[in-house]
């Protein structure tokens, strides 16, 4: 029965994440507060996890979720119930698209899903960064501001994000050297 739930559960999350990989992080949210599957800092350990493994991200969390609840059948019913959608709405889309391709109203459509899908990933960027940088649980127990901000994790983010943009390496460097930086300097704990 898990491996139905898990197909149903993927297939509409895949239905609905327009946008890519990056726009089922609300969904997985969700999925994970209804269900009692997963937290919200699962959720970023299952986004880094995907990040650094080769794939889509949707794809690759889909798996790993799968994999977690119900081993190796489990990935494989959460990773066909989120492609599912897409291959069959690919397949319609690109037999009507071009009939309609021209249309007014197909253009103001495909014209509005961008703004959307945009504020699904920046929805779920800001999930990322409350649950990587923000210390909210320790912030409540002291009141002190000072907790407030993973100082560690910050500064990390900063120097990574300038260091990107100057030097132009592939992203996988800077992942893997993230993954030492965080082992050496026990970023876990």
């Amino acid at each position: 029965m898990i491996y139905l739930r898990l197909f149903y559960e993927f297939a509409k999350i895949g239905f609905f994440s327009i946008g890519g990989g990056l726009a089922t992080i609300p969904f997985l949210t969700s999925l994970g507060s209804s269900t009692g599957w997963f937290t919200p800092m699962d959720v970023a350990n299952m986004l880094a996890v995907s990040e650094s493994t080769p794939g889509p991200i949707g794809v690759n969390m889909a798996t790993y979720v799968g994999f977690r609840l119900a081993s190796v059948p489990g990935a494989i019913a959460a990773t066909l119930g989120l492609v599912t959608p897409s291959i069959i709405i690919i397949l319609v889309i690109a037999r009507m698209l071009s009939r309609f391709q021209q249309n007014r109203f197909v253009q103001d459509a495909f014209y509005t899903l961008r703004p959307a899908s945009t504020g699904l990933i920046a929805s779920a960027g800001l999930g990322v960064v409350v649950v990587s940088i923000l210390t909210l649980g320790k912030f409540q127990q002291t009141w002190n501001p000072l907790f407030l901000v993973n100082w560690k994790a910050l500064l990390l983010a900063v120097i990574l994000f300038f260091a990107m943009r100057k030097i132009k390496w592939h992203p996988a460097v800077f992942i893997g050297i993230s993954a030492v930086i965080g082992i050496l300097f026990h970023f876990g704990s």
